[in-house]
């Protein structure tokens, strides 16, 4: 065979460009005379090439090696070399064909090149001409393999910015209560792992719950291995999905915690005050991480790697300009196909997406639960400030009475004793009648006072079996536009909230109202109000303290006392209302000045144990 280099040096070959690291040539030929010096060839110019001399063995080469270009002769011992390049092109069409034949007759060619070939030569042709031929014959493949790269990467950029489209719409028309958020976030999970979207294998979402300083494990989609992937994707393909076709699909997915990557995910609880972990690094510094092999340049990936069963995978931060939200999880462990940056970017993209719709989301439960509690608030005071009013005014009117029963009582009392001496100690009948009165009426107003005094002095109530907690909240709630308006935190410490007891429910959110909005008047600058619920064997105790001014010594045992008041406004009747109706029900109640803040006890007898 000719070996003539004529026009060699024009026509270098440029093998990282035109052949992937693992890619090969094959030469099919049943000649070994022919084979050799091509082998011999290709190998001083660094192109490998693997040799076959039937079918058979080529067959076995194409199913062990990537093949990108075949050199195939058509006279071969076990198969005719012309039936092979729709077969090739079937299995393998990305693999390019090279027809070498010793038949110069056009209409052969032309069979060939129409089955599938890319081109033909005739045998013998000089090497270099084979080489320029291979050449050629790989930057077209290169060239239409870019192609369609470039397409696709076109279609899923059309894809992910649908998809915006589509999200952003949903979040701005869509109330995003929980339900509907998770909905959402499993969309944006399904464009992850999509073969329309990202083509990540699976993709896990973790959140960060900021009551209870955690970030936790939310929900995840993808296979469990290979085979399982392969049947889902086979599947849709049968039914003839497109991507919102999916989303349907895997709507239910948004609440089905038993697939095996929401099991895993579900493990993922981590305290906030771990800052050296990587998923709480990423979140609170906004920063993608990637791991490769099990490793992160900076970060210990250890516990996150054993959880998923994967050493490669990407973490992207979801935030808000507020706060941290959490973090997406992405990872190819089926496939093993690498994770790029244009990847990675297309991934932030979604992350991105998906802060916008946990925060909008959060923003509208936030001011649903603002709504509920002012609608629980006016409902409140319309169905008792009227009671809570005339309560008030009869309460201080009656106290008053007392007070002015317990001031009138004394010098009547002492009129009337001088009236008796004085009846006793003459004889005068004219003014003998005129003590009589004197006698007769101061003794009909003793015995009013005492009838009001006595009266004033009850407190009737009606007891029947109640829960404790809802009262609490009802007390609070009359009073939340006060709480919020001098910016008061209420912190409610009840592990007992199924606590029942025999009360008069009316008289108890009374009292407990005095209380709290004693404690509120404290902290007109803002403050802590906290109520603490413990049980014993016979009691129900209440531990209420506030941060505002400690009440002082010398006041404690005054802070009780009818009209005592250091306020510049008030009647001074509401702790001893709260005493009266305690007393009442059989309690205790008391003041007193702790280290640091008033310290308000209020105990209720629990209820007999039958």
């Amino acid at each position: 065979m000719d070996t003539a280099t004529s026009g060699f040096q024009h026509s270098h070959f440029d093998k990282q460009q035109l052949l992937l690291d693992n890619e090969v040539i094959v030469l099919v030929d049943d000649d070994a005379l022919i084979r050799e010096p091509i082998k011999i060839y290709f190998a001083e110019h660094g192109i490998p090439l693997l040799e076959a001399d039937s079918g058979g063995s080529f067959w076995h080469i194409m199913e062990h090696n990537n093949a990108a270009l075949v050199l195939l002769d058509i006279g071969l011992p076990d198969i005719d070399g012309k039936t092979l390049p729709p077969l090739i092109k079937k299995q393998y069409p990305d693999t390019a064909i090279l027809m070498l034949s010793g038949v110069s007759d056009i209409n052969t060619a032309m069979e060939c090149i129409r089955a599938g070939a890319d081109d033909y030569l005739t045998k013998p042709s000089p090497l270099a001409d084979i080489y320029l031929a291979v050449k050629k014959l790989l930057e077209k493949r290169r060239l239409l393999i870019q192609n369609r790269q470039y397409q696709e990467e076109l279609e899923y950029a059309n894809f992910r910015l649908q998809l915006m489209h589509e999200l952003s719409l949903k979040m701005n028309s869509v109330y995003l209560d929980t339900v509907k958020l998770d909905e959402i976030l499993m969309a944006i999970l399904v464009g992850i792992t999509a073969h329309e979207g990202l083509r990540f294998n699976r993709a896990f979402l973790a959140m960060i719950e900021i009551d209870d300083d955690v970030l936790r494990g939310r929900m995840a989609i993808g296979p469990g291995c290979r085979e399982e992937a392969s049947k889902i994707w086979q599947d849709l393909s049968q039914k003839g999905f497109n991507f919102f076709d999916i989303i349907q699909e895997v709507k239910a997915c948004a609440h089905n915690q038993t697939s095996e990557v929401n099991q895993l995910i579900q493990q993922l609880q981590i305290p906030l005050n771990a800052v050296d972990h990587i998923l709480i690094r990423c979140a609170i510094e906004r920063q993608t991480i990637k791991v490769t092999n099990g490793t992160a340049q900076g970060f210990d990936p250890t516990d996150v790697v054993n959880l998923l069963g994967a050493r490669d995978f990407v973490v992207v931060p979801l935030y808000s300009p507020r706060r941290p939200l959490g973090v997406i999880i992405a990872d190819n462990l089926i496939t093993g196909r690498p994770i790029t940056n244009s990847y990675i970017s297309a991934l932030e993209l979604f992350s991105s997406q998906a802060s916008l719709i946990i925060e909008h989301s959060r923003l509208y439960m936030k001011m649903e639960e603002t709504i509920a509690k002012l609608e629980a608030v006016n409902y409140e005071l319309d169905k008792n400030k009227d009671m809570l009013v005339e309560a008030e005014r009869y309460s201080a009117l009656g106290h008053m009475a007392a007070q002015m029963a317990h001031n009138i009582r004394n010098p009547i009392t002492a009129i009337g004793g001088v009236a008796r001496i004085l009846s006793r100690k003459t004889n005068h009948d004219n003014i003998n009648k005129y003590i009589d009165v004197m006698v007769k009426e101061t003794a009909r107003i003793e015995s009013t006072l005492k009838n009001l005094f006595e009266f004033v002095e009850s407190e009737t109530i009606q007891l029947e079996t109640a829960q404790i907690h809802p009262l609490l909240h009802k007390a609070l709630n009359l009073l939340q536009p006060e709480i919020d308006r001098h910016n008061i935190k209420v912190i409610i410490d009840c592990a007992v909230q199924d606590t029942v007891l025999k009360v008069d429910s009316v008289k108890i959110r009374k009292a407990l109202v005095h209380i709290f909005k004693n404690a509120v008047d404290a902290m007109t600058d803002g403050g802590t109000l906290t109520i603490k619920a413990s049980v014993d064997d016979t009691w129900f105790k209440l531990l209420i303290t506030d941060t505002g001014n400690r009440i002082e010594a010398a006041l404690v045992d005054k802070a009780k006392e009818p009209f005592f008041t250091t306020k510049a406004y008030g009647t001074g009747m509401g702790l001893s209302i709260v005493e009266r109706i305690i007393k009442a029900h059989g309690g205790i109640f008391t003041i007193a000045r702790g280290d640091i803040n008033t310290e308000v006890t209020v105990k209720l007898p629990l209820p007999a144990q039958k």
